[in-house]
């Protein structure tokens, strides 16, 4: 049994192979489901994203996204190798930084547009 409720987002891939080697960088692990390769599921520690395969995909014209709170966004961020994607176009990632709505965060694109927003909550 889970110590909380948990929302997991399901969100588009133009392939599932190509998604889960792009957030295997991330420190994703998993990958296509046994039961349906058309399907993957992706943890990194209590996080988890699911991914269908959506060929038709135009990742400049995705607006699927989700938000991931974490406790921790310096070590996630720092985990995620900032510097070495572009801070612009997709994919990407952007800065981490404060941002005036009381959390920290920073965003990452995936090569099929989905928007990953990662932050926690700013202690005053």
């Amino acid at each position: 049994m889970q110590p909380h409720d948990l929302a997991i987002p399901i969100l588009p891939s133009r392939s599932v192979i190509a998604t889960t080697a792009f957030y295997r960088q991330f420190g994703f692990e998993g990958g296509p489901h046994e039961f349906d390769k058309d399907y993957a599921i992706l943890r990194r520690g209590a996080v988890e994203l699911h991914f269908f395969t959506h060929k038709e995909l135009v990742p400049e014209a995705s607006s699927a996204g989700c938000y991931i709170r974490v406790m921790d966004v310096e070590n996630f961020y720092r985990s995620c190798s900032p510097g070495q994607w572009p801070s612009k176009g997709i994919p990407r990632m952007e800065a981490l930084e404060d941002k005036p709505w009381g959390l920290r965060e920073f965003a990452l694109v995936d090569p099929d547009g989905n928007l990953v927003r990662v932050g926690q909550i700013i202690e005053s």
